[in-house]
């Protein structure tokens, strides 16, 4: 069964940092592109950063470039997204994403991000 857990979310202040983390288990990590993507109230969801399976190549949406960094461990089967300079756009419930090739991809249950002061 797999399963990804995200955690990490929580409430900071605009220019605040918070750093969300995604555990996997029951697949074959290594195999998968993870990314993030993130849902606000009313918004469609959005892809904000992904990772090739080997972290070898990583791509940011606009929005959060400059600002944001993904990265993985695939040891201990985690994948990571640094947000530093936050603002209160990014307010969202951010969520992990799992893919390989043209199998079914997988999704967390998501964590809540609040920026707000």
């Amino acid at each position: 069964q797999v399963q990804l857990v995200e955690s990490g979310g929580g409430l900071v202040q605009p220019g605040g940092s918070l750093r969300l983390s995604c555990a996997a288990s029951g697949l074959t990590f290594s195999r998968y592109s993870m990314s993030w993507y993130r849902q606000a109230p009313g918004k469609e969801r959005e892809l904000v950063a992904g990772i090739t399976s080997n972290g070898g190549s990583t791509n940011y949406a606009d929005s959060v470039k400059d600002r944001f960094t993904i990265s993985s461990d695939n040891a201990k089967n985690m994948v990571y997204l640094q947000m530093n300079r936050l603002k209160p756009e990014d307010t969202a419930v951010y969520y992990c994403y799992a893919r390989w090739s043209s199998n079914l991809p997988y999704w967390g249950q998501g964590t809540q991000v609040t920026v707000s002061s």
